[in-house]
């Protein structure tokens, strides 16, 4: 979410795009690089960059893709050199996931908010060859302007939560087929609007980020959450926005947050989200990155720049151009907040 009136107030005193933000302080971070972006979406001087996706190409990961949402224009494919591989228009799309189902494919799905008052998903099957686009249909998510959105797969079904700006989370089964459909089997609530959406594939547990509130689990099957990490003004700085999750073994690995009112990152560790450090993305080859909207994160082999794995994060003011997406390589977050908070 932006603050039109901080933005008004910095054009007020003619501040510099690339230093448009003057962030509320938090707690201490430690920096990190990005070694690549992608190439800025289409949409030009206006908040439309927003959310990124992750799929891992086990056989070649140098060739792993990364899916993202211009807002104002569509679906975005890119390659790790940052260059588009497809691109699928589509207006008013909000947050994007994917699911590798197997035989059906990889499935991504965004949120889409073209009617405000009625929520929708649009799914697409990704050509993992090619990185090609195919829209494979709409189906209706409840009330609400389409927002937050995650998923995971449960044996042969695809499973996707929503977070709509009225805070009414849903969980829904979708069945691809010809003509896709879903079935609401959740439904859970947070106080006011979210946005950022995970779910733990290995046991289900599901956390939604109330942009004012802070960071909520809802463990599998219930109806109520708990709020495990509160928006404080020192670890998380309103809005908290993308949320991202990195297993590790059984129950345990890492969950890391937008705290976007400040330009950093937090990172919990799990099962228990205990703060386990906080870090900024600083200006470097590729410029820092403010207004973090969305971010992903995955471990695992990315080629060469990214051996130890990838973390994306949307960035929202990019040096005076249409805003893009820059890419960290996971091990060096992890190096640079070793350490830092209990596992």
């Amino acid at each position: 979410m932006r603050n039109e009136l901080k933005i008004f107030a910095l054009a007020s005193l003619g501040v510099a795009a690339a230093c448009a933000t003057v962030p509320k302080s938090g707690d201490p971070t430690v920096p990190v690089f990005a070694v690549a972006e992608t190439v800025p979406v289409m949409t030009e001087n206006e908040d439309a960059a927003d959310d990124p996706a992750i799929w891992r190409n086990a056989a070649s990961p140098a060739d792993s893709l990364i899916v993202a949402t211009d807002k104002k224009a569509g679906l975005y494919v890119y390659g790790l050199d940052g260059q588009e591989k497809s691109f699928s228009p589509h207006p008013a799309l909000n947050n994007v996931d994917l699911v590798d189902m197997g035989d059906a494919g990889v499935i991504a799905f965004a949120s889409d908010r073209s009617d405000r008052a009625n929520a929708k998903i649009v799914l697409y099957r990704i050509d993992i060859s090619t990185g090609g686009l195919t829209e494979l249909g709409r189906v209706a998510s409840g009330p609400g302007e389409g927002y937050g959105i995650c998923g995971t797969r449960r044996g042969d079904t695809l499973v996707i939560y929503t977070a709509p700006k009225n805070g009414r989370i849903g969980e829904w089964e979708i069945a691809l087929g010809d003509t896709p459909t879903a079935r609401e089997v959740r439904t859970m609530q947070v106080p006011s609007q979210p946005e950022g959406c995970v779910v733990d594939h290995r046991n289900g547990t599901l956390y939604i980020g109330e942009e004012l509130g802070g960071i909520w689990r809802f463990v599998p099957g219930s109806t109520e959450g708990d709020l495990v990490a509160p928006v404080d003004g020192r670890k998380l700085v309103a809005d908290l926005e993308g949320l991202a999750l990195v297993p590790e073994g059984a129950d345990g690995g890492w969950l890391y947050a937008s705290s976007q009112g400040d330009n950093t990152f937090m990172r919990y560790a799990l099962p228990g989200v205990t703060p386990a450090g906080r870090f900024r993305i600083a200006q470097g080859r590729y410029g820092s990155v403010e207004e973090t909207d969305g971010i992903e994160a995955m471990r695992g082999d990315f080629g060469p720049a990214f051996p130890g794995g990838l973390f994306v994060a949307q960035d929202g003011i990019n040096g005076g151009t249409a805003q893009n997406f820059k890419l960290v390589p996971l091990g060096d977050i992890e190096r640079a907040l070793e350490g830092q908070g209990e596992r």
